[in-house]
Formats: C-alpha cells, sequence, structure tokens
C-alpha cells in the first residue's frame, strides 16, 4: 500500500514509531515535530529525536512554533493521511481536516484510560497491571476519537524508558497491519467509552519529591515512572549541606519483612540484608541504585563505599 502522509512527533517514543514504519517502506512525505530546545547544563540547542531520524533519511521537516495551516512547499495539504504520535501540540480542526483518510494517533494507553500527556507515567504510578497501545481515529477531542485496534502491554516492573520503548514498538507494528485496510475502507472506528474515560496531567518536577510517609510500594511505583525525568528524588545532609538523592532502582518489602525496624523513624536509612533501605509510612523501600544530583547512576553498594555515614541518616521530602 502506498499513501502520502505526513508525520507528526517528537519524542523518542515517536522517532521509535517512525523508524519502524520507514523500515515497513511507509517513508512520510513530511516530519512535524517541535522546535529545537536547549539542553542539559551548557543549554546547548538540540533537535527532538524524530528530527535526527528524517534527517538520516533526508525527509522534510517541519518546525513550527505555533501550528497552523503550513507553507504550502512542505506540501502538507497534499497529504492523504497523518500519523501522530506524542507531538506535544494539539491539532487545530482546519489541520484534522485537511487528510482525505484522517488522522490516526498512536496512543500509549488503552484509551479511554489515561487520556492526556502522560499515559504511560500514570499507568505506572498508579499501580495497573496492564497497559497497551491505542491506535485512533482522531477528533477535536484531546484523545477522545473513535478506535481502530489496540493491543495490551504487561506493566510488570517496568520502568518508564522500558515500557515506552515496548509501547512505541508494539505501536508502530500495530499502525503498520492496520494501514492498508484503513486506506482501503475496511475498518470501521469503535466509539469510545467516554463515561470510563480518566485523564493524565503534565508531569512537573515537584511530582518527583518523595514523601516517606507514604506506603513504600507508591514510592517504588514513582522511582519507576519517573525515571529519567524528573526522578523520584529526596533530600539529605552531607557533611552540612542539602543534597538531592535520586532513588533509581528500588523494591518495596512490608512491615514483616523489615525485622521489627517499624521503630525506626520515617525516612531512616538502614541495611536489610546487606541492602540500603529506606523506612517508609507503610513498609520499607529497598535501594539497589541511585544517583547524588550531578553524579553519575551508581549502586547503593559503591555509592555506600563514599558516603560511610549514610546509614543513620534521616532523608527529607525538601530542603530544610
Amino acid at each position: 500500500m502506498k499513501v502520502k502522509y505526513a508525520f507528526f512527533g517528537t519524542p523518542e517514543f515517536a522517532a521509535t514509531i517512525l523508524k519502524k514504519l520507514i523500515g515497513a517502506g511507509y517513508v512520510p512525505a513530511l516530519v512535524v515535530t517541535a522546535p529545537d530546545k536547549p539542553v542539559g547544563r551548557k543549554q546547548v540547542l538540540t533537535p527532538p529525536p524524530t528530527k535526527i531520524v528524517a534527517q538520516k533519511y533526508d525527509i522534510p521537516v517541519w518546525q513550527p512554533e505555533k501550528l497552523k495551516i503550513p507553507d504550502s512547499r512542505f506540501q502538507i495539504q497534499n497529504s492523504k493521511l497523518f500519523v501522530v504520535a506524542a507531538y506535544g501540540k494539539i491539532l487545530p480542526k482546519e489541520i484534522l481536516e485537511i487528510p482525505e483518510h484522517g488522522c490516526l494517533n498512536v496512543h500509549p494507553s488503552l484509551l479511554p484510560r489515561w487520556r492526556g500527556p502522560s499515559p504511560i507515567q500514570y499507568a505506572i504510578l498508579s499501580g495497573d497491571d496492564q497497559t497497551g497501545t491505542t491506535i485512533m481515529l482522531m477528533d477535536a477531542g484531546i484523545d477522545h476519537g473513535p478506535i481502530l485496534e489496540f493491543r495490551i502491554q504487561k506493566i510488570e516492573n517496568r520502568n518508564l524508558i522500558e515500557l515506552s520503548k515496548i509501547l512505541a514498538e508494539r505501536g508502530a507494528q500495530l499502525l503498520i497491519d492496520i494501514l492498508p485496510k484503513w486506506v482501503r475502507g475496511e475498518m470501521q472506528p469503535i466509539e469510545q467509552d467516554h463515561p470510563r474515560a480518566t485523564y493524565s496531567k503534565i508531569i512537573k518536577k515537584e511530582d518527583g519529591k518523595i514523601d516517606w510517609t507514604k506506603d513504600a510500594a507508591h514510592i517504588e511505583r514513582m522511582a519507576r515512572a519517573f525515571y529519567p525525568w524528573p526522578s523520584a528524588y529526596t533530600f539529605w545532609r552531607d557533611a552540612g549541606k542539602e543534597k538531592m538523592l535520586k532513588i533509581i532502582d528500588a523494591e518495596a518489602v512490608s512491615d514483616e519483612q523489615t525485622h521489627a525496624k517499624e521503630n525506626l523513624r520515617i525516612g531512616t536509612a538502614f541495611m536489610l540484608r546487606g541492602i540500603l533501605t529506606v523506612r517508609c509510612g507503610f513498609g520499607a523501600l529497598m535501594i539497589r541504585g541511585l544517583q547524588l544530583e550531578g553524579g553519575s547512576e551508581v549502586s547503593t553498594k559503591d555509592f555506600l563505599n563514599g558516603h560511610h555515614n549514610f546509614i543513620g541518616n534521616v532523608l527529607q521530602s525538601q530542603l530544610s
């Protein structure tokens, strides 16, 4: 099947889908993505992952600050289909109405659960057993349109990066499987069960701040949902200085498994079966990997080798 289409997407999730589509012979006529942005401490102007893929295959790229009917030189008006994956901007009605075959969105959740900008994070954080990828025909609402197809994926103990990669690859393959049938008019979209809809929000830096009075299982999910950004983080005092510590890899254990450590103050670091552990409001968090602000990710064993007085510290939810 050959159809002229434009691809809208920005982050690595979208780049994974774009690469798989190109590999299957579906090369877009245009890639629409966000503008280059400053990244890192040195604020180096960096292109989004989808732009890097597009340039590798000599595909034209359009990076509008605001999405309006584009200049005709990009020939977006002649595209018969739009494919959208984590673009990051709302497509106005006049854009949605351009392609003959509509706008197909690859959404990383089982719609109508977790509409919005952060569905993978919310699925992990909420303790869902499963999520998935949905191919949806876009309308003027946010993740509101009817569903063409979906695939279920177990979450297990995966973090954001791991789960995103799987959902992107599954979503791309699903799209490749259905595109010929959709273009030939052989598929009928099914309306979402709108009363069952739940909504995710944009993740902010402060969402990663750990409250040690919470359940250890919740904090463990934070570490997976917010990796690598904003991360699940806490604060501690080292040689009189307040420092931020990111929890990278952790496991929640019950109060029964901590051998009567419930007498410790909440937030206290101690050793359990040779592993750095922190007392929580309910249960405790065994930490296997962490990162000191400004440093690299390390195992807790290596961290403790350089911070011998860490055990016994009471970790804080914020700077004092």
